[in-house]
Order: structure tokens, then sequence, then C-alpha cells
């Protein structure tokens, strides 16, 4: 079986849907799927309805200055005092485009798996529990280095 890893890296609009869109093809063409969400990719994967109290200042910085969670994405350029990610957002609406909420959730349905790296969630005060269902796992780079090496593809966003 063909295997692909993505390294979600960035927490943009833009590179979250070319990810969510490579991903998704790969599973559904029966290639097996891992996407590893971290530092800023971790916005992403974050849910906006689970937010957990007790963080020290550097935390809570981090906290207000990431997206919380797939909606909240803003456009990599073109930003344009966030006009530029409505504009784009909408054109996905009229165009019939899942937003990428919408896309993580059918991803996981075609059986694409989720990592959450456990090291930048803790320098950036992100817990376990703030996360979407849709994780599978947290974990290290050790398990990344583990899913990369049997990795046909490995791509970073």
């Amino acid at each position: 079986m063909t295997k692909l890893t993505l390294v979600v890296f960035s927490g943009e609009l833009d590179k979250a849907v070319a990810a969510f869109l490579i991903a998704s093809r790969a599973a559904v063409e029966g290639w097996d799927v891992v996407m590893i969400f971290t530092f800023w990719g971790l916005g992403i994967i974050r849910d906006p309805d689970r937010k957990l109290k007790k963080k020290v200042a550097a935390e809570k910085v981090f906290d207000m200055a990431m997206p919380r969670g797939a909606d909240d994405l803003q456009l990599s350029h073109m930003k344009m005092l966030g006009l530029g990610t409505s504009m784009m957002k909408g054109r996905m609406k009229a165009k019939n485009v899942l937003t990428v909420r919408e896309m993580m959730k059918e991803a996981k349905e075609f059986g694409v798996r989720f990592l959450a790296c456990g090291l930048p969630m803790e320098l950036m005060g992100i817990q376990s529990g703030e996360l979407v269902q849709e994780v599978d796992e947290v974990c290290g780079i050790g398990r990344y280095l583990e899913e990369a090496k049997d990795a046909d593809v490995n791509l970073f966003f």
C-alpha cells in the first residue's frame, strides 16, 4: 500500500485546504495517509468549544494569537485586514468547496489519521483536551519519524 505523510506546520487557510485536499484524494485512492499537526498547524485541530482555563501568561499569549479551530484560519497572502479571507471563503462556498472543518471530517471518514505533535503543544500551552475529537494521538517526533520512514511521499505544509 502506498503511504503518505503530511506535516501540517502552517495554520493558514490556503495551506490547510491544500493539505486536506491531497490527504483526502490519496485516501480515496487507497493510500495510507497520516497528517501530523505541529506548531501553527495545531491551530487547525483546536476545538473552538473546548477552552481550558489554567494557563500561564506565555500560554495565554499563544492562545490568543493562534486560530481557534479550522473556521478561524486566515489566508497566507492577500489578507487585506480579513477581507481577502472572507472573499476566499465566499468563493469556496460559491464553488461548493467544503470548509476546512468539513474537509477534516471527510478526511477522517476516508481513513486519514491525525497526529498532534506533543512538544509544540507543551511549548504553546495547548492541552489534549482542547483538540477536536478527530485527533487519533498526541505523539512525539519519534512517532513522526516512524511514520515518515515507511512513507512513499512526505509533504510539508
